[in-house]
């Protein structure tokens, strides 16, 4: 082949692609409006989703997420609209297949993230939990922070914050000490054997009722719960409005101070630990008992000195 068929044979190519280009010139720029078109509705979608999620959720990652997913579906959607126009229709379900394969792929390397993930999106959408909610999940106890798209952030009464991944929160079980908006106090106390219990549950509620922190007079209840080692032990439970753990504490606190206070003025005593010691053989006898048994007994047994018979002369 000399160097004038070469020439020949590439204007020959050039000019079948000028003709096909020109051919398929209508096609493109209805490629291109589409695409335009595409680009636009998936920002005036994206800013629908994201002030309808904002009315519906708090969590501001969980939303902006859904928004990208809303419009990158519509510029997905344009591309293949176009593709289409073109006459692309392998390239499409190319495309289609190739990403089905990544996405499984993606699955199976990133398994704990992608749960994370959906769990975080869940969570936004039925609302376990809430910012400012007082939890317990997973043996960590707090103040929900933060709920991002992998993880809740717990504040700790003791300082420390706590990254608890949402698939734990989501699946495990989770306790939510602000659901109900109040919380109940239960205060253990005890008081001695020789207390008339009676009274002792009469003074009892009456200082509790008597705290401001209690929501309802009507719901403070007593229970005598047993008899311990040194007393008899009882629980008295009350009712308080709950946001914050340093609620809980103070109204336990003054529960506490109410109690011995009210114990104090009526001769109420609360008892030391004590121990009794037997040293009966059978049980039921206090040393003085056995002390004195013994003295007696010595004393019968020992000599008199004197013969029960004079001597004989």
């Amino acid at each position: 082949m000399n160097i004038e068929q070469a020439y020949a044979l590439i204007v020959e190519k050039l000019t079948g692609w000028l003709q096909a280009i020109i051919a398929m010139l209508p096609n493109l720029l209805l490629a291109f409006v589409i695409v335009l078109l595409g680009v636009v509705a998936a920002r005036l979608a994206r800013r629908v989703v994201r002030r309808l999620l904002g009315s519906m959720s708090e969590n501001s990652s969980i939303n902006e997420l859904m928004a990208t997913i809303v419009h990158l579906a519509v510029l997905a959607v344009g591309l293949f609209i176009a593709l289409g126009v073109l006459k692309l229709d392998k390239t499409v379900t190319s495309l289609l297949a190739g990403a089905g394969i990544v996405g499984l792929a993606l699955g199976f390397a990133f398994q704990d993230i992608a749960a994370n993930f959906i769990s975080g999106i869940m969570m936004a959408v039925r609302k376990p939990i809430a910012i400012g909610d007082v939890i317990e999940s997973n043996g960590h106890f707090g103040t929900v922070t933060a709920i991002n798209l992998r993880t809740t952030e717990v504040r700790t009464p003791q300082g420390p914050l706590i990254l608890v991944p949402n698939k734990d929160v989501f699946q495990q079980a989770l306790q939510n000490y602000s659901e109900l908006g109040r919380r109940r106090v239960d205060l253990s106390v005890g008081v001695s054997y020789g207390d008339n219990l009676e009274r002792v549950e009469q003074v009892t509620l009456a200082a509790i009722r008597s705290l401001s922190c209690v929501q309802s007079a009507d719901d403070v209840v007593l229970y005598f719960t047993g008899y311990g080692d040194s007393s008899i032990n009882l629980d008295v439970c009350y009712w308080i409005t709950f946001s914050r753990q340093a609620e809980y504490r103070e109204a336990l606190s003054a529960g506490v101070k109410a109690v011995k206070a009210a114990f104090d003025a009526n001769q109420i005593t609360i008892p030391f630990p004590i121990r009794t010691l037997d040293f009966g053989i059978k049980g039921g006898q206090p040393l003085s008992q056995v002390l004195e048994t013994r003295s007696l007994t010595a004393g019968d047994d020992a000599p008199s000195g004197r013969s029960a018979h004079p001597p004989t002369t």
